[in-house]
């Protein structure tokens, strides 16, 4: 059950009771909630915002999610337990409401032209992938996924397809960064037209943006980034445009999603 309380220009603001809060890998958790509202509407590389205490209560933030899968009226978030806010959010129990505000952001660009979708993720960075691999599917194209973790107790795969693993010890898979294995797939391997979605780590999206550059393959990115507000108003989440007009854009509002032809990673 969910307690509606507001809804503007398409985004939802509810306390939405907790399905499960489970471990999945090391430090990973996957917690399902279900928001029907929220699930109707959402489109893969949007997000939520979470209230993880009570209202008054510290953290007073909200916490920015990627929304991980929609399965029928249950959304599903993955994150690291870094903090505060995630902390309680990992003991979440069955039955107990979180504050959730979303959909909020731009969505993945699917429905352009290309043969094969490269997914590219770095660490928690993995969490858009589920849902965009449903969209994906639904229409039809091919997939090659390429995550990367530290080790392999930190990997997660569940819903995705055509897994290609590296970890920074080499405990699994090969052993390196996942740009680079994505770069030697592409070395050895003919895909047609293709198009990279990714996310993780800044220093990852900016390697990768040279590598799509050099390339000449159209890559949008999912950045990474503390929000306060979500919605664009604390102007608190800045990153810097490339081109003419306006010098920065907010990832909340002008993102998440961007082309990296349209920033400065």
């Amino acid at each position: 059950m969910t307690t509606k309380e507001n809804t503007i220009n398409g985004t939802v603001h509810q306390l939405c009771e907790v399905q499960s809060c489970r471990e999945t890998a090391a430090n990973t958790f996957l917690l399902r909630f279900v928001s029907s509202e929220i699930a109707a509407s959402a489109r893969p590389g949007q997000f939520v915002n979470v209230l993880a205490a009570e209202t008054g209560k510290d953290p007073l933030l909200r916490r920015p999610f990627s929304i991980a899968r929609v399965d029928g009226d249950v959304i599903e978030l993955l994150f690291n337990v870094v903090g505060t806010g995630t902390n309680l959010l990992s003991r979440k129990r069955p039955g107990e409401t979180i504050d959730v505000l979303g959909p909020l952001g731009r969505p993945f660009s699917t429905d352009s032209e290309y043969d094969t979708a490269l997914i590219a993720a770095g660490g928690i960075g993995v969490a858009p992938f589920p849902f965009l691999t449903q969209d994906l599917i639904e229409r039809n194209k091919c997939i090659e996924t390429f995550i990367g973790f530290r080790n392999e107790r930190q990997i997660y795969t569940s819903h995705l397809q055509n897994i290609h693993i590296a970890t920074d010890d080499g405990s699994k898979g090969f052993h390196g960064t996942v740009v680079q294995l994505l770069e030697s797939f592409l070395n050895r391997t003919d895909l047609g037209k293709v198009k990279i979605f990714a996310c993780g780590p800044t220093a990852m999206l900016r390697i990768l943006a040279e590598l799509a550059k050099i390339r000449k393959i159209c890559c949008e990115v999912s950045m990474e980034e503390h929000m306060a507000c979500g919605i664009g108003i604390c102007q608190g989440c800045p990153v810097e445009r490339t081109g003419d007009g306006a010098k920065y854009a907010l990832v909340c509002k002008d993102g998440p999603v961007f082309l990296t032809t349209e920033i400065t990673l």
